[in-house]
């Protein structure tokens, strides 16, 4: 079956390593279908993305996440998201909105971020399409303007606004639940995927947020480990 695995892009930074760890768990205890996970890690890039570090970009995938449908060969879907996710549903149900009407799907959020500086005191940007980019399904086929040497010239405006589209009428909408953004928009029972823009919980300064209390519980799970074979004498 075409796309039966789920591939899923995570943006890694090195700031925020337990991130990317937590978000991957908190999928797979989820998840009721495959998944297969690639970090969007720069030094593993180093032949391939070559752009300098661009003083408003807040983490170190800001403009590496475009390379996604390069990386996947331009052929059928994939997920990218930020890493300071946290999943709550089946990743299933997100993968089962795929719609090859489009090139790509996200979350078209229409909001002004309430701060203006977000964690370690980087400068909360604001710009039309805000926060679109975070969470993508690529239809990678019909992404082909995304090449190698585009994502690497390209303003930081051009790909996150997806000027490289034909037209916004090439980009399908996903439902606000599925990039829930703590603290930009109000706690609710059915978000997810939390999204924690401003900082994750693994920040002090950010530590007593909307559903930090569930992430905290997912990193316990990824630090689990049952020490005794069941059955064996204490």
């Amino acid at each position: 079956m075409r796309d039966a695995v789920a591939r899923i892009f995570v943006g890694f930074d090195s700031k925020e390593v337990v991130a990317y760890h937590v978000l991957c768990q908190s999928i797979i205890e989820h998840s009721s279908i495959p998944v297969a996970f690639s970090p969007i890690v720069l030094d593993n890039l180093r032949d391939i993305f070559t752009r300098e570090r661009n003083a408003l970009q807040s983490t170190e995938f800001s403009f590496s996440r475009f390379l996604v449908p390069y990386l996947s060969n331009y052929e059928g879907w994939s997920i990218f998201m930020d890493c300071d996710m946290l999943a709550r549903a089946d990743i299933a149900e997100l993968w089962n909105l795929r719609d090859d009407r489009y090139a790509a799907m996200c979350v078209k959020h229409d909001y002004v971020p309430k701060v203006e500086t977000k964690f370690l005191g980087q400068t909360q940007t604001k710009y039309e399409k805000k926060n679109w980019s975070s969470m993508i399904l690529f239809n990678n086929s019909k992404c082909r303007a995304l090449t190698k040497d585009f994502v690497n010239t390209a303003t930081g405006l051009q790909l996150h606004q997806f000027k490289w589209l034909e037209s916004d009428e090439q980009i399908g909408d996903i439902p606000v639940t599925w990039n829930y953004l703590v603290n930009e928009y109000d706690k609710r029972d059915d978000a997810k995927i939390v999204h924690f823009t401003d900082g994750g919980p693994y920040f002090d300064e950010y530590k007593n947020d909307d559903y930090a209390d569930e992430w905290f519980a997912m990193r316990e799970r990824v630090l689990a480990v049952t020490q005794k074979a069941a059955g064996s004498p204490s």
